[in-house]
């Protein structure tokens, strides 16, 4: 598959080549940055010395390409298509939030990018939305207790994550001596992510009554995401249990861990982990991932695999930095 990064230059746009660069389907045609253009890929993500001869480009050779990944900035992709002509044949994978919801003014044909809930659609789509990296922790902690019909009460959802999701730009709240030692909260009750994740829950459970009280927090490390949903059911755990085995038994890189989980056991992969315990009435699931891997640009890879009808995993076989 020859393919082009648009937004290379970014933190997802350097996973992503990371990730494409051992893939063994994948040619790397062009790498697109308009402020890096001429530079070599390796001097901006000095991960990838020895990796590719790789250098950014600020051309846009479209009729070369099989798929084209969108790694802008939220709110560019919609006005890039809008600017540009890009041959019918090419399949689009965007990383921004602008396709995410199905019901938006400007109307569009893409599929939204979670495996887990549109593996078929995908397979089918020319055109995906890749989920954002907390909607796509927190529905894979959700989505069985949906199919389950237990999301009939408000949701009390926490999640920290890691600084690389506030992207490479520096801000007031990513420069190391602000974050290190330090947690915040951020966005409380209207996160951009919440519209999507009450999107899939309604999918699959046929309706969403309920809010989804999100709470998101800043973390005082690089990458991962660490949630907790607390959900009201009578339902026995045992019974829960074996309805998120079930629901995930197919289940490419999501998988139900039946003692307590944590946030290493999933860096530097395209995992989800999901555990659930019960207190009383109260159904509590905790759910990681890594923010640049599963919650954005793994899940990418793992999209365009489904794309062009090849293995799911193929590329993506990542061991845990859990030591």
């Amino acid at each position: 598959m020859n393919i082009g990064i648009l937004g290379a230059a970014g933190y997802t746009g350097g996973e992503l080549i990371r990730l494409l660069v051992n893939h063994p389907e994948a040619n790397i045609v062009f790498a697109n940055s308009e402020s890096n253009a001429g530079n070599s890929v390796a001097e901006v993500h000095e991960g990838l010395y020895g990796e590719t001869e790789l250098r950014f480009t600020s051309d846009l050779p479209f009729d070369k390409v099989d798929v084209v990944f969108f790694c802008f900035g939220h709110g560019k992709s919609e006005a890039f298509l809008k600017e540009h002509d890009i041959p019918t044949h090419v399949r689009i994978i965007d990383l921004a939030q602008d396709f995410r919801l199905a019901h938006v003014p400007f109307g569009h044909d893409f599929v939204y990018g979670l495996p887990e809930l549109n593996r078929a659609q995908i397979q089918e789509s020319r055109h995906v939305a890749n989920p954002g990296c907390f909607a796509t922790c927190i529905q894979l902690g959700l989505l069985p207790a949906a199919k389950m019909g237990l999301i009939r009460e408000d949701v009390s959802v926490n999640a920290i994550t890691g600084s690389t999701g506030a992207g490479v730009k520096p801000g007031g709240t990513t420069h190391f001596s602000w974050r290190t030692n330090n947690m915040s909260i951020y966005k409380p009750f209207t996160h951009q992510h919440v519209p999507e994740i009450r999107q899939s829950l309604a999918q699959v459970q046929g309706f969403l009554d309920a809010d989804i009280d999100f709470i998101p927090y800043r973390g005082d490390f690089a990458r991962g995401i660490f949630a907790t949903e607390v959900v009201r059911t009578d339902r026995s755990l045992e019974e829960i249990v074996d309805g998120y085995k079930e629901f995930y038994r197919d289940a490419a890189f999501t998988h139900y861990v039946d003692k307590p989980i944590d946030m290493k056991q999933v860096v530097n992969t395209n995992k989800c982990l999901v555990h659930c315990d019960k207190f009383g009435d109260k159904l509590l699931v905790t759910s990681c991932i890594d923010n640049l891997l599963k919650g954005a640009v793994g899940q990418a890879v793992q999209n365009m695999n489904l794309m062009f009808g090849l293995d799911e995993r193929t590329g993506l076989r990542l061991k845990a930095g859990a030591f």
